[in-house]
């Protein structure tokens, strides 16, 4: 299995380490592995968007050429992804010799595959709502697909700049970071109509997360360290590894199960960053098959109308005596989701959404039932009741009993079931994406990662320590539907059983670590902003 990294020229010292090991690697029955993998799960996504599409009546070809390219960019995003965290995940048990690279990439990746495919979408929804709520809406617009293109290139660009230099930089923060960049134009080119751009309330909750992780990893992964060492009296935990010898069989189970454990959280968490935006691109070309779920069943959509109903009622009560209602219930509704601030006419208008939406879904029983035309619009009607309802039960306006807060809630779920979901076939061509992405470009980030943080070789406790920390605190994030930077985590972490082992630090590697970190997002905000900017002007001439 070749590497990318090999022929443009990794580092030295790595390549000398890593070449000797690959030699000796049985290439071939990693080859076997991702070629039944490749071809199967292709099969299965070519079967599944045939049955998707065949309901769909084709006007014109020019919508499966956009999807198609669509595609490729998202899918294209997750492959250098790959390149970056995944690879974070293999570097400990490689550089411990409890795997060879061709068997380790191999595992690292159908565990990725494995956390993908049981991702509950959170993640990947909590990402999109950093998006401006007109471009979410309008998505099949111009606009809407300048944003997806422009926000996906430009981090595309920018991982594939830091790995070229080998620097462990986040895929989450170049995603955010263009998220944010897009926003901002928007913003900018819209002045004018007061339109929104980027969502900093959910921004800054992002932030603090990305801001706080590496600060967790390099703190959670010394303090264990040293507890272990205070624990664990079992000196060959603690050395390096002698030549190419593997280590002793429970240390290398150990390992063997501490990088299982952050390739399938990494695969759970920041796999999805793709997925939300793979849905955009779906809803956006394709609606009649993918706005609304049509997997929701005929009961599923008789407790819509009940919960429906139910919160109707509760709106009812709150609504302002001065609200008069305006021709454009929807637009009302979003204008509260921009502005956060509540109008005499919101309550009003938001009850009207809920109630038409209850006709709508009574009147054709199920999703899936509702005329190609309507879907769209029946989607976002969704999509803009679910997010004022969330803000007002955040803000307490109106003051909601709990009671009425646990009838809005099951009816937020009713709606977010219908609008914010995955397909199988997305959530296996992201993994695919992520696996082969890994085994291309796996090698400039391991020499970092097991070379370049400390200054003496990494010992099987600190490799351990530094995945159980990135493990924790991964799916900790997915928990709570929050991304976070696996690369940050897990090298912070390593820096920080090397600092608790006084074994060094090689601080020119840090200090480019954390540039990399410190630019990322402006730099990823940049270059979105400026193709979202292009493609827009391309777009209206």
């Amino acid at each position: 299995m070749s590497d990318l990294a090999t022929t443009a020229g990794a580092p030295p010292a790595g390549a000398s380490i890593l070449d000797s090991k690959m030699k000796k690697a049985p290439a071939w029955i990693s080859a076997v592995v991702v070629l039944v993998a490749l071809v199967g799960g292709l099969a299965y996504i070519g079967f599944h968007i045939a049955g998707d599409l065949s309901g769909v009546t084709v006007l014109s070809i020019w919508p499966y050429v956009l999807l198609g390219v669509a595609l490729l960019i998202a899918l294209g995003f997750e492959f250098v992804n790959g390149f970056h965290d995944t690879a974070n995940a293999v570097a400990t048990v490689i550089y411990t010799h409890s795997l060879d690279p061709n068997i380790a990439v191999v595992w690292s990746g159908l565990c990725n595959l494995a956390g993908v495919l049981v991702s509950s979408g959170a993640v990947a929804f909590s990402v999109i709502t950093l998006l401006p709520v007109e471009l979410i809406l309008q998505v099949s617009s111009g606009a809407g697909f300048a944003m997806v293109f422009a926000l996906l290139i430009a981090a595309i660009l920018w991982n594939l700049s830091t790995w070229w230099l080998g620097l462990p930089a986040s895929s989450s923060h170049t995603m955010v970071g263009s998220i944010i960049g897009v926003g901002i134009a928007n913003q900018l080119m819209n002045a004018h109509t007061g339109t929104s751009g980027v969502d900093w309330e959910q921004a800054t909750k992002v932030f603090k997360v990305l801001l706080i992780s590496p600060v967790i990893g390099f703190g959670a992964a010394a303090l264990l360290f040293l507890l272990s060492k205070w624990l664990i009296k079992y000196p060959a935990l603690y050395e390096a590894p002698k030549g190419n010898t593997p280590p002793p069989w429970p240390i290398r189970l150990l390992l063997v199960l501490t990088c299982s454990g952050v390739s399938f959280s990494h695969g759970s968490n920041d796999g999805q960053k793709g997925m939300g935006l793979i849905m955009l691109i779906l809803i956006g070309t394709v609606p009649t098959a993918y706005a609304l779920n049509h997997a929701v069943t005929a009961k599923d959509t008789q407790d819509f109308i009940a919960a429906s109903e139910m919160a109707g009622r509760v709106l009812d009560r709150h609504i302002d005596k001065n609200g008069v209602l305006g021709a454009d219930a929807r637009a009302e509704v979003t204008d509260y989701i921009r502005t956060k601030e509540l109008q005499p006419d919101t309550v009003l208008a938001l009850r009207e959404l809920v109630e038409d939406l209850n006709h709508e879904v009574a009147l054709y029983k199920e999703f899936k039932a509702v005329p190609a035309g309507q879907q769209t619009n029946v989607r976002n009607d969704m999509y803009v009741a679910s997010d004022a309802i969330r803000l007002m039960q955040k803000n307490h306006t109106p003051a909601f009993t709990a009671d009425e807060n646990a009838a809005l809630t099951n009816y937020k779920s009713k709606v977010d079931k219908a609008t914010k979901f995955i397909p199988q076939w997305v959530k296996v061509a992201v993994a695919l994406a992520l696996g082969l992405g890994t085994m291309v470009g796996w090698k400039r980030i391991v020499v970092t990662v097991g070379e370049k943080i400390g200054k003496e070789h990494l010992t099987y406790a600190q490799g351990a320590c530094a995945e159980l920390v990135a493990m924790a605190t991964i799916s900790a994030a997915d928990n709570f539907g929050l991304p976070v930077s696996t690369t940050h985590v897990l090298s912070s972490g390593v820096a920080g059983t090397m600092a608790a082992n006084r074994s060094g630090l090689q601080f020119a590697t840090l200090r480019n670590i954390a540039a990399a970190w410190v630019f990322t997002l402006p730099a990823a905000a940049l270059l979105s902003g400026t193709l979202f900017w292009l493609f827009r002007s391309l777009a209206r001439s």
